[in-house]
């Protein structure tokens, strides 16, 4: 839940800039629709949002503001007796089945006392409807102030503070999604997991994954990827498989960055409200859901691709880590594991990404960008000295 940005209509980009939706901004009247499935009739105020271009039409259903994120439309809607955080999907990125998983896990991190935003269902007791080619989904809006909604992906953390009281939050979620035993979610589109990283053949996984998904097998075809993984991936792959092995796998977040919490206050010190946003949650393994929580927010990737040069917030890394640690130390194997694993966290995520640039939206430009700049490489940053020195950071604190 991120604000669109000085350019009503535009969205966050790959980069830094701002550029056109891939999907159509939610309308009052589709919002009003929805909410009648879910037993809801249209409100009767007209205000408008804090981006001053709320959009109202159907019954009174108020659109107050609408995500920047580029790959799905959503937004906050308002209506007679409230606002709500409403969400649509195409088919091709997720299924009512994908989301029903995700709302599982939500019902339970909720029932063990973690602050999730309630999922609402229908009469008939489902949390997604479908209209047409696109499903949607229904939330309360998150308690606590959104102080990241303005942030791109990779946003840095504001203070030391705030990556302290992340990292608590996230060892709470994994504490909270213990006994969360349903299957993990096969890969698809805009997905992650653990099937090629723990693999003990990761290019045959990688191979299974596309004779499953057609869009990724027909851009692969046009890539030596073999030949890349192998030369990029596999070194990396060879010493995380084994330490993943010997540790328990579990549900987590996997998309954690300060853009998806929320927070007590502006100030430096803030703590964590609620967490949301799971649509990239999956049955992975704790140490991986914080190697992401890492990769998303300590490294500046942004400026890799300008620059060729990627700073580390080591400040904030262990202000995150010393954090998680105060509610669930790492086991000493867990501790060996991050550091191996954190250079090809994004591998699965970045082949689904690839998918749905070439098989959804038909940007072959942005499959590129997310093949080249993406998959390859952030993991061959970690092989350089910057990346090779934040890698021995986090090896010294596991000594």
């Amino acid at each position: 839940m991120t604000e669109p940005g000085p350019v009503a209509g535009l969205v966050h980009g790959m980069g830094k800039e701002l550029v056109e939706p891939d999907w159509a901004p939610l309308t009052g009247g589709e919002v009003s629709a929805v909410l009648a499935r879910y037993g809801v009739g249209g409100g009767h105020g007209r205000a408008a949002g804090r981006t001053g271009h709320a959009a109202a039409d159907g019954a009174g259903t108020v659109v107050a503001w609408r995500s920047p994120r580029p790959m799905s439309a959503a937004g906050l809607a308002r209506h007679g007796t409230g606002t709500v955080f409403v969400k649509r999907h195409h088919v091709r990125v997720r299924s009512a089945a994908q989301l029903a998983a995700e709302h599982a896990f939500a019902a339970h991190l909720r029932a063990g006392g973690l602050p999730v935003p309630a999922v609402w269902r229908t009469a008939a007791g489902r949390t997604v409807v479908r209209e047409g080619g696109f499903v949607y989904e229904v939330q309360d809006v998150a308690a606590g102030t959104d102080l990241y909604r303005d942030a791109m992906s990779w946003t840095p953390y504001l203070s030391t503070g705030h990556a302290r009281a992340a990292g608590a939050a996230l060892a709470r979620l994994h504490r909270a999604a213990a006994g969360f035993t349903r299957p993990a979610r096969p890969p698809g589109v805009l997905t992650s997991s653990c099937d090629v990283i723990a693999a003990a053949d990761p290019l045959a996984a990688v191979g299974a994954i596309a004779r499953r998904r057609p869009g990724l097998a027909r851009y692969l075809a046009g890539r030596d990827w073999r030949r890349d993984l192998a030369r990029d991936h596999l070194p990396v792959l060879r010493r995380a498989a084994p330490l993943l092995a010997g540790l328990e796998p579990g549900w987590g977040h996997g998309d954690w960055h300060p853009s998806n919490l929320t927070w007590d206050s502006a100030g430096p010190d803030a703590q964590v409200v609620a967490v949301f946003d799971l649509g990239l949650a999956n049955r992975t393994f704790a140490v991986h859901d914080l190697a992401v929580a890492l990769e998303r927010s300590v490294i500046g990737w942004l400026d890799l691709a300008e620059s060729g040069a990627a700073g580390v917030d080591l400040a904030a890394t262990d202000a995150l880590l010393g954090g998680y640690a105060e509610v669930r130390p790492l086991s000493p194997a867990e501790a060996r594991a991050l550091p191996a694993v954190l250079p090809v966290v994004h591998l699965e995520y970045a082949l689904s990404e690839i998918e749905y640039f070439a098989g959804v939206v038909a940007s072959p430009a942005l499959a590129d960008l997310a093949y080249d700049t993406y998959l390859i490489g952030h993991t061959r940053w970690f092989a350089g000295p910057d990346g090779a020195a934040f890698l021995d950071h986090l090896r010294q604190r596991a000594r």
